[in-house]
């Protein structure tokens, strides 16, 4: 989902001739109300805290966005079902350029190479406002295992042993006598 289109309550635009020549460094907390928004928007059971620290750089005609977000998240235990909190932290890094700009990724309906360790082409903006929320939210959401275990829960299962039928045991008695 590109954080451009994103749909959740917290949003924290800025332009991109606000960042002009040197770095911007904004600090981003979305309020209880935004926290439970994006909560129910990932199928959380809650978010008790969400925190990033950005660096906006003039990139080409772009912008590179760097920096950490903190959260806690509140999960459902995959083994035990209950409800745990579980903290998440990540990195962010993600270059974004204007539509119509020559570095913008082209858009060819043909074969695709790709190189893991090459750098992943700029986002594609749609105005000239960077949503930095949306890319919060969206590396949150990349962090978030959907299988989480509270710790300490283990999965213990033995199946159960069938009962033995009547049959089966005479079965066995005749197979013995053979």
């Amino acid at each position: 989902m590109s954080p451009a289109r994103a749909n959740h309550d917290w949003s924290r635009p800025v332009l991109l001739h606000e960042i002009g020549r040197h770095a911007l460094t904004l600090r981003l907390e979305p309020d209880a109300a935004a926290r439970a928004g994006i909560a129910k928007q990932l199928g959380l059971e809650g978010l008790p805290s969400l925190s990033a620290e950005l660096t906006l750089k003039p990139w080409l005609d772009g912008v590179e966005i760097t920096g950490r977000f903190a959260a806690v998240v509140e999960q459902i235990c995959a083994v035990s079902l209950d409800a745990f909190d579980h903290p998440l932290a990540g990195d962010i890094e993600v270059r974004a350029v204007p539509a119509g700009s020559p570095h913008a990724p082209a858009s060819s309906g043909g074969e695709v190479d790709y190189d893991p360790e090459a750098p992943d082409p700029p986002d594609v903006l749609e105005s000239d406002a960077i949503d930095l929320a949306g890319y919060v939210v969206e590396h949150l959401a990349l962090e978030i295992d959907p299988f989480a275990r509270k710790p300490g829960a283990a999965f213990d299962y033995s199946p159960e042993q069938p009962e033995e039928s009547p049959f089966a045991v005479l079965k066995a008695l005749k197979d013995r006598e053979r």
